[in-house]
């Protein structure tokens, strides 16, 4: 998909990191970049003449401003070519960044904004999407942390090749089982694989794994449940050690051609 990489923004140091990772994805997919601030819908009543989206009058519009205009220039100081556009969405951030995700090749979040992002966005969001969290700086292998994906696995081997990064596959006994990857070994032959077993794939065991790593890839393969509290892949995403990829495993295109 050739979408823009959609990026979160709130204003919060969190979200600005994701919009410099967003600027830097963008740039990498040669497509645009999008700031989407979310605006829920005031609960109290409005005075009558007020526009119901800026109860407050001005103030409201210059803060959003404000949040944009830093979230641009973050963007252009991390990416100065790439197109940005934004947009001033009505609902709650979930819903909003799911819809744009309909549409984009990446969606990208940060660590503060996950908590109530992405169990919504790994069920029902149609793009991948990264959560930007501890160190991102480029070194260190990409992590795979279920092959059995084959949608997370094609991610990974696609963002493993263009970081010019070993890829760590991890595997368990039941893995071992699942068809090899060797079509991905074909495509890209620049990418060294090691694999480490490992007994199961538990929330703790992946968090060890993103120690020392650029990136870990996971599948969203059941849903929300997935990410549901207490799942592997909410632990790994509450505290991880690098930012990380949750990949829808059944739908939607996950790399880029």
């Amino acid at each position: 998909m050739n979408g823009p990489v959609v990026v979160g923004v709130d204003g919060s140091a969190s979200s600005l990191a994701a919009v410099e990772a967003a600027a830097l994805e963008a740039e990498r997919r040669g497509t645009e970049l999008h700031l989407a601030h979310a605006l829920a819908w005031p609960m109290a009543p409005v005075q009558p003449g007020v526009p119901p989206w800026d109860p407050d009058g001005g103030g409201l519009r210059e803060s959003l401003n404000v949040r944009l205009g830093e979230a641009e220039r973050r963007a252009r100081k991390a990416a100065p070519h790439v197109t940005i556009t934004s947009d001033v969405l009505l609902g709650d951030a979930a819903h909003v960044l799911e819809a744009e995700s309909r549409t984009a090749s990446l969606t990208v979040v940060g660590d503060r904004q996950a908590a109530g992002l992405t169990g919504r966005l790994s069920a029902h969001g149609r793009a991948p999407l990264l959560v930007v969290r501890g160190r991102t700086e480029r070194q260190g292998p990409v992590v795979l942390a279920d092959a059995t994906s084959a949608n997370a696995a094609e991610f990974a081997f696609a963002e493993a090749a263009e970081r010019g990064a070993e890829l760590l596959v991890l595997r368990t006994r039941a893995d071992a089982l699942r068809r090899p990857l060797t079509r991905l070994r074909k495509r890209y032959p620049g990418v060294t694989v090691q694999d480490r077993r490992t007994r199961r794939r538990s929330g703790h065991a992946l968090v060890r794994a993103s120690d020392g790593a650029q990136l870990v890839v996971i599948a969203s393969r059941h849903r929300a449940l997935e990410m549901a509290p207490g799942s592997p892949g909410r632990t790994l995403v509450g505290r991880a050690h690098c930012p990380v990829a949750v990949v829808p495993a059944r739908t939607g295109r996950t790399v880029r051609p």
